[in-house]
């Protein structure tokens, strides 16, 4: 004999299942968009051409500017001061960035094909570059605020000793932050037919790892140099701005100030969008699929500004940095590409300017 409540059960859940029905067929339901995934952002083939063209520019550039800069402040015949000895580090840096432009540009149009060792190896490399030129910049921004500001202080330690060891510290503390570069991998993406070379994280801990990484490469790799360089500059001009006589040093801080405002404008950008994509992915910050969509366009356009780097110093000497020129001229001569009425020339303009503590 059937129970009176249980009867009673049944048929009141069935009246309740037959109006849920009602109202969720599927004619009636209708989706929310904030809840559906976004839609995978692709690249042009047009727009991927362009790029591959941009990153093999930058090497044909970068390469040999760079080369010319550490051979003219490398064959000097006097010990070259701290600044110099950073900005010889510095042209270093860049060629390890340029050495791995034609990597990504052949994997932006046909995918990685150099396999999984290579992805490491040119991940670590560029993250490698990207910190120990930024290091290199605050490293160079101390010692020009402690030549000019703390003058006396200067004299009295043996900054050229100190020097070698900071710069033995710099890259010893790149290739640490480069490590993470270890878990990048060649795999075949979701969003993509050929191999990617990218980080590829265990699951369970993939967004721990990439937060911790990211965390890393904003604070060491930008706002803490950043937040050494702006207050050392500006102590540093509004110093030589008060001095007299302060012409010539301010003369000879415009190549090493034009280098830092180089390195903002390329990295600044990129920075930014990559903050927002952590704050994207951390949920600080809520967000809708067109914003998704334009932080992964903004990555991908300012990485490409970020690259531009490697060969902007080069230009930034040849065009700013008098004495700079005028020992290249030197240089040149000896090799026989110029005649001696040109450096006579030269020298006579350099002698008249001539500019201290600097290779500018």
């Amino acid at each position: 004999m059937t129970d009176p409540n249980t009867s009673s059960f049944v048929i009141d859940f069935g009246a309740a299942y037959e109006e849920l029905n009602f109202t969720y067929n599927d004619s009636e339901f209708i989706v929310d968009p904030e809840t559906q995934p976004c839609s995978v952002f692709s690249i042009p083939d047009a727009a991927m051409i362009a790029v591959c063209v941009f990153y093999i520019v930058i090497f044909v550039l970068a390469i040999p500017g760079n080369l010319i800069v550490g051979l003219v402040i490398g064959l000097s015949k006097q010990s070259l001061p701290p600044s110099d000895l950073y900005l010889l580090h510095l042209a270093v840096s860049d060629l390890l960035l340029a050495i791995t432009l034609p990597f990504w540009a052949t994997s932006v149009t046909k995918g990685w094909v150099f396999g999984d060792a290579m992805c490491k190896i040119v991940t670590i490399l560029q993250e490698l570059s990207f910190y120990s030129s930024i290091l290199f910049l605050t490293c160079i921004s101390m010692d020009r605020y402690m030549v000019i500001v703390r003058a006396m202080e200067a004299r009295r330690a043996n900054r050229q000793l100190v020097s070698w060891g900071v710069c033995a510290a710099v890259w010893a503390v790149g290739a640490l932050l480069s490590l993470p570069g270890l878990f990048s991998s060649s795999f075949t993406s979701q969003n993509s037919k050929h191999l990617v070379c990218a980080e590829l994280y265990d699951p369970s801990h993939a967004d721990v790892w990439r937060l911790v990484t990211r965390i890393l490469r904003h604070t060491l790799g930008f706002l803490i140099p950043l937040a050494i360089m702006l207050p050392c500059y500006g102590v540093t001009i509004k110093r030589l701005l008060h001095i007299r006589g302060g012409f010539q040093r301010q003369r000879a801080m415009r190549v090493i100030v034009f280098v830092v405002v180089a390195f903002l404008l390329c990295w600044t950008p990129y920075h930014i969008a990559v903050m927002t994509d952590t704050f994207f992915r951390t949920k600080i910050v809520p967000y809708q699929c067109p914003a998704r969509i334009a932080v992964d366009r903004a990555m991908f356009a300012t990485q490409s500004l970020g690259l531009l780097h490697s060969c902007v110093n080069p230009v930034l000497y040849a065009f700013v940095g008098e004495k700079f020129r005028n020992r290249l001229v030197q240089i040149m001569r000896k090799l026989g590409i110029v005649d001696r009425a040109s450096v006579s020339r030269t020298s006579r303009s350099s002698q008249s300017s001539e500019i201290t503590s600097t290779f500018m």
